[in-house]
């Protein structure tokens, strides 16, 4: 509030100042790339965490791939750092939702089917990156993983853009129970 008196003005805040609380999940995977969140790009944190993939887990591989679409621009910074080609090796189906968010085991494998189709010319004969921005529970990859092998790939080396999720979410990010998460174990 603003007081605006004969001799001078004077401000007030009638609210305490409360420490802003940030959900990095808005950076690894809900935001769109070309968002700014919390005063940072969301395009510029995606992809530096594919360059710190790449120096921290390194691998001999002739092709790096994303899970679409929040993988993308970790692939990419993956990708340059490691100078191995970026391709499109799953392609995604825009007409599928999300699939973490599903509540059973059985609806998120169905969907997982139905979202990602591999492109077998990038991936036969190959030894592949594939760059997620997450695990949540773990089954998603294992599904992903198989798909690529199937496609013909000779390798698959999954790398993973975010730091583990070790504990519950009631925000966003439907994981109700620790026992869920993959990384908690």
């Amino acid at each position: 509030m603003v007081i605006d008196k004969h001799d001078g003005e004077t401000s007030l805040c009638l609210l305490p100042h409360k420490q802003r609380k940030a959900c990095i999940f808005e950076h690894i995977y809900f935001a769109l790339p070309n968002s700014i969140i919390f005063g940072r790009s969301v395009y510029q944190s995606r992809y530096e965490y594919g360059q710190i993939l790449a120096e921290e887990a390194p691998v001999e591989c002739d092709v790096v791939i994303a899970v679409p679409d929040s993988g993308v621009v970790a692939a990419l910074g993956y990708a340059a750092k490691a100078n191995v080609p970026f391709q499109q090796g799953l392609i995604r189906s825009h007409y599928v939702g999300r699939t973490f968010i599903e509540p059973s085991q059985k609806i998120r494998d169905f969907g997982v089917k139905l979202k990602l189709a591999p492109v077998s010319h990038v991936l036969k004969g190959k030894r592949v990156v594939v760059v997620d921005d997450s695990i949540v529970r773990g089954t998603t990859s294992t599904k992903i993983v198989r798909l690529i092998k199937e496609a013909g790939a000779t390798e698959v080396h999954m790398r993973i853009a975010s730091p583990p999720i070790t504990g519950s979410c009631y925000y966003g990010v439907d994981t109700p129970s620790t026992e869920e998460l993959i990384s908690s174990r």
